[in-house]
């Protein structure tokens, strides 16, 4: 791990999983420029050739959770948590293996909520703290071949909508920030199942070579970061925070127009029918 800043004995403190790229180490520069001292996890962080400046970094697996447990144990105090480390996965249904789907949920939720419940006695003792859950806005709109991400990144939204009440007496924040179309380059490490000859071959593509458009021409991790940030900071903070693919638009259409219509939009909008 790096030596902390010399301030950093009286600084607030934030983790922030996944912090050697993306959105995480976008995140990660700019509550450093804020004056945090942060802490930035990656399963492996002598293997991150230039971790951000004045970032911190330690090993984590979320996947593991005596990697989650000792992380918490070497961090301590923490002030703000980012949860924000994933896997990107798609593949139809019936296609995805159930081993693969198990490994998702470990990484995209099981994980988080166990860092999550690491932290939060801390804060709740001393009345004060915040935790972000990084979602997706496929939570809110769901695509077809993307169900089991989908579905992980709804998972961790309810379990911040459901415990928000329960932490909130205690000056305790969770917030869900659900990004759409980030240029992050995730689409280059998405994890993909697609079986030989399968009778899905040609819509995934269609929609998988939407997808990845859309994902190139998106906003960018420091726009992302900024709604972060807003989160954070906000007095009273909302409980889900939505930015880029016309977020305020598209939520305005999902609350005014029936379920089936923006289903259909969402399908189309991917090439599909």
């Amino acid at each position: 791990m790096a030596s902390p800043p010399r301030n950093s004995q009286n600084a607030r403190v934030a983790l922030v999983t996944g912090a050697s790229s993306g959105i995480g180490a976008a995140v990660a520069e700019a509550l450093v420029r804020r004056g945090l001292r942060v802490v930035g996890t990656s399963r492996d962080p002598a293997a991150v050739g230039s971790p951000p400046a004045g970032v911190e970094l330690v090993a984590l697996d979320l996947t593991d959770e005596a990697s989650i447990e000792r992380c918490a144990a070497a961090v301590g105090r923490v002030d703000v948590l980012v949860n924000n480390a994933g896997e990107s996965q798609s593949g139809p249904l019936e296609e995805l293996p159930i081993e693969a789907v198990r490994r998702l949920f470990e990484l995209n939720v099981f994980g988080a909520i166990r860092l999550t419940q690491l932290v939060l006695p801390g804060m709740r003792e001393r009345g004060s703290g915040c935790v972000i859950m990084v979602g997706s806005m496929l939570a809110s709109f769901p695509l077809a071949y993307r169900s089991s991400y989908v579905a992980s990144k709804a998972a961790i939204k309810g379990f911040a909508n459901a415990a928000r009440r329960e932490v909130a007496p205690y000056g305790v924040r969770i917030s869900t920030v659900e990004p759409g179309s980030i240029n992050t380059g995730i689409s280059q490490r998405r994890t993909q199942y697609l079986a030989a000859g399968s009778p899905f071959t040609a819509e995934y593509h269609t929609m998988l070579a939407a997808l990845d458009a859309n994902e190139a021409g998106g906003i960018s991790a420091a726009e992302v970061a900024r709604t972060v940030l807003r989160a954070i900071e906000a007095r009273h903070p909302r409980p889900l925070y939505a930015v880029g693919s016309n977020a305020p638009l598209v939520f305005a259409l999902r609350r005014l127009l029936p379920r089936a219509v923006v289903e259909k939009a969402v399908a189309r909008r991917h090439g599909l029918r």
